[in-house]
């Protein structure tokens, strides 16, 4: 396994436990999570930005600060328009509280710095695909996440996790959503309604996710049938230029080797298997720039939208080939 991720995939744990605080002990308070994790009392807010003698502007332009969680001396997290505003942590992770009868915060942290913050909900929901044969588990998590600065929005997303190997299957379904924006609201009923909101999501997308999942885990495929998967998914290149062509059958040699695998070894026949085996690969076994492992986990986490993209794409070509 490549040295970039070789000291998370062991873990066989979602990728946000290498990117936050993984509590011990079951954590059902927002309040108890934030300290945890360093997330509380941050004092975000909003500073002018000095312009210098002589010059005038007809716009404000403001610095996103924080008060830093170990040092207290402030961080500018960004550079922000007058129409931003500012959201605390401890608003964003309030609702969690309202999810007491079905989730435990699991996980929390920030990434850039301080820019994204993210907390994970261990949902009480456990999806065992063919369970009288290989028996392969499926945990539910919801991700919440935001920026400050502006660059994310507040939102909640569901996120199915295959135990055996932590692949994140992040997928859209057809006429189910995956995620949604979150309201930024301090009242009350705002806050439970928001949480009858994720409760109520997760439950539809894991419904129509099980279906899915028990299709692709009872259709067959020979070897030869994923090798047509992934001639699909990564044709051979026209032209050998810069090492394309070496490059190429590295990734072929290696997805030839995650589907024979002990992670894959009991689906390996299976269009569930060649689904996780082009997904392991996304998440566990591409290089970190400059030995940053950030990057990897986020987008194994399921914050980046393009390896989402990606994942979507991937199920549409298994479904293509192996039900021809």
């Amino acid at each position: 396994m490549p040295a970039a991720v070789e000291n998370f995939a062991s873990f066989r744990e979602p990728a946000w436990h290498g990117l936050g605080t993984v509590f011990d002990h079951e954590v059902t308070s927002a309040s108890e999570m934030l300290k945890l994790a360093k997330l509380d009392n941050w004092n975000v807010r909003l500073e002018d930005v000095p312009l210098p003698d002589n010059y005038t502007s007809t716009k404000s332009n403001f610095l996103v600060v924080r008060d830093h969680p170990e040092n207290n001396n402030p961080d500018v997290l960004a550079v922000v328009g007058e129409r931003y505003q500012t959201l605390q942590n401890e608003d964003l992770f309030s609702f969690g509280n309202y999810l007491l009868d079905g989730a435990r915060w699991e996980t929390a942290g920030s990434l850039k710095n301080g820019r994204v913050v993210f907390g994970s909900l261990a949902l009480e929901r456990e999806t065992v695909l063919d369970p009288n044969g290989v028996a392969d588990k499926i945990n539910t998590y919801l991700l919440v996440n935001t920026s400050h600065d502006g660059s994310v929005a507040v939102q909640a997303s569901i996120t199915p996790v295959r135990v055996v190997c932590a692949n994140t299957l992040n997928i859209a379904l057809k006429g189910t959503k995956q995620s949604f924006k979150m309201r930024h609201t301090s009242t009350l009923d705002g806050r439970i309604a928001q949480a009858r909101e994720a409760l109520g999501l997760a439950k539809t997308y894991m419904d129509e996710f099980d279906k899915m999942a028990k299709e692709l885990i009872e259709k067959e495929i020979t070897k030869t049938t994923f090798a047509k998967i992934v001639e699909k998914a990564y044709p051979m290149p026209d032209k050998d230029t810069k090492g394309a062509m070496t490059k190429w059958e590295n990734k072929i040699d290696l997805l030839d080797e995650i589907f024979a695998s002990s992670t894959n070894s009991m689906i390996n026949n299976t269009a569930w298997g060649a689904y996780n085996t082009l997904t392991e690969r996304l998440d566990w076994y591409r290089s970190a720039r400059n030995g940053n492992n950030e990057g990897i986990l986020a987008s194994a986490s399921g914050f980046d939208p393009v390896i989402t993209a990606e994942k979507n794409k991937l199920l549409s070509i298994v479904k293509e080939v192996a039900f021809a």
